[in-house]
């Protein structure tokens, strides 16, 4: 299964995602943080991520980039939960790998194929993102194209997500259900 989550900052999708691991019934918790730390304001927010994890069982792997392959040696696919933490970090730390802006069809291939990895390597896979397109403000070209690579890997997410869900507030509003969730 693979469940997409997304929502604005500070929403509430990474406390739900976890929630969404711990409920299930895989023995492997695999926690694959893909965030770069360049200030204090991001050891922050990764020392408040480590807390609210902190019990939960799960096995931290820092991998900001080159996903697949992350999983080898971390027992069986058929065992492990896994969630990305966060989509939104990963796209612009491949798009902008070395300092430079990479290209935009080449990043979206790799992302594509992270997903697509994650999804093969896992009994249950769940995938958070961010949602930075509604503003409406027109930003320089490296933005835009994020902006775009963001939007592109989110659509082809949810198209191949089993279930997909936007948190706001707290509240998770579901946007895509399993074949069969919730009919009577």
């Amino acid at each position: 299964m693979f469940y997409l989550i997304t929502g604005g900052s500070g929403s509430g999708k990474s406390a739900y995602a976890e929630e969404m691991i711990c409920r299930s019934p895989f023995k492997r918790r695999v926690y694959v943080a893909a965030m770069e730390v360049y200030d204090e304001e991001g050891r922050r927010k990764v020392r408040r991520h480590q807390k609210l994890r902190q019990g939960k069982g799960f096995l931290t792997l820092e991998r900001p980039r080159k996903i697949p392959g992350v999983l080898e040696g971390v027992g069986e696919k058929e065992e492990r939960a896994v969630l990305l933490e966060c989509m939104s970090n990963l796209a612009a730390n491949e798009l902008f790998a070395g300092g430079k802006m990479q290209d935009w069809q080449e990043t979206f291939a790799r992302l594509k194929e992270a997903v697509c990895y994650l999804k093969e390597e896992s009994g249950l896979l769940v995938v958070v993102t961010g949602q930075v397109f509604s503003d409406g403000v027109d930003y320089g070209p490296e933005t835009n194209a994020y902006i775009r690579l963001l939007g592109a890997i989110n659509c082809f997410m949810a198209e191949q997500a089993d279930g997909a869900a936007e948190i706001v507030c707290g509240i998770p509003l579901m946007l895509k259900k399993p074949f069969g969730a919730g009919e009577k």
